[in-house]
């Protein structure tokens, strides 16, 4: 076994197991740290298997934004664990049922789906000004995949991504009743005079006799 299947192995065993303490952990904040790590596993195998511009994009996007956002969304949030777990029970049928569909066809995918395939070899296609052969990219022959033959595929995730943040925005924008809402237009249109009244007081008095007599004893 050479370097590059021991990392495989290394990688996919610690992947694995990184997802497994996702669905099990009892803390958010621990499941949300296993899934950064499996998601760093990943990008590990992806770089192995050639593919580096799926793997630094997968450490740029995710594991520099999304999950530092979900890490700090969790950790801000009062999540109440014993309110979280009512009704487990009751949904668990249909969650086991969920998860058996999705292992069908993933088992499906990799049983089948990738037999016959050989790795891509770096086949030079492109020449600069000497006439010198370029090695070969695929982070540009991915792109010209997204953009010729599945660009109305990427098209079609563009507008369902654009679909959910503004639901996501609409939500966030809605009057709740337990919630006090700072009208923006309200603050930029108050005047300086309503903000603030001044009133002009003495900077001394004199007690009255009665309270000077209640003091004194």
């Amino acid at each position: 076994m050479d370097a590059k299947t021991g990392f495989f192995y290394l990688f996919s065993v610690v992947l694995l197991f990184a997802a497994f303490r996702v669905i099990t952990a009892r803390n958010p904040v621990h499941a949300v740290l296993n899934l950064i790590l499996a998601f760093s596993q990943a990008a590990g195998i992806w770089l192995l298997l050639k593919a580096e511009f799926l793997g630094i994009t997968l450490v740029l996007v995710y594991l520099g934004a999304v999950m530092v956002l979900f890490l700090f969304v969790v950790m801000m949030l009062d999540i109440r664990m014993d309110t979280v777990r009512q009704g487990f029970w009751k949904h668990f049928p249909l969650a086991v049922l969920v998860g058996a569909i999705i292992a069908f066809e993933m088992a499906l995918v990799l049983m089948g789906g990738f037999r016959g395939m050989d790795e891509p070899k770096a086949v030079a296609t492109v020449f600069d000004a000497a006439g010198q052969a370029l090695p070969y990219s695929n982070t540009k022959a991915l792109g010209k995949l997204l953009y010729t033959q599945y660009l109305y595929p990427v098209e079609i995730a563009a507008v369902i991504l654009l679909v959910a943040m503004i639901a996501a925005i609409a939500l966030t924008l809605r009057k709740r009743k337990d919630s006090k809402v700072i009208e923006a237009a309200a603050q930029l249109y108050a005047r300086p005079a309503e903000r603030m009244q001044l009133v002009k007081m003495e900077p001394t008095r004199q007690p009255a006799p009665a309270q000077a007599q209640e003091e004194k004893a």
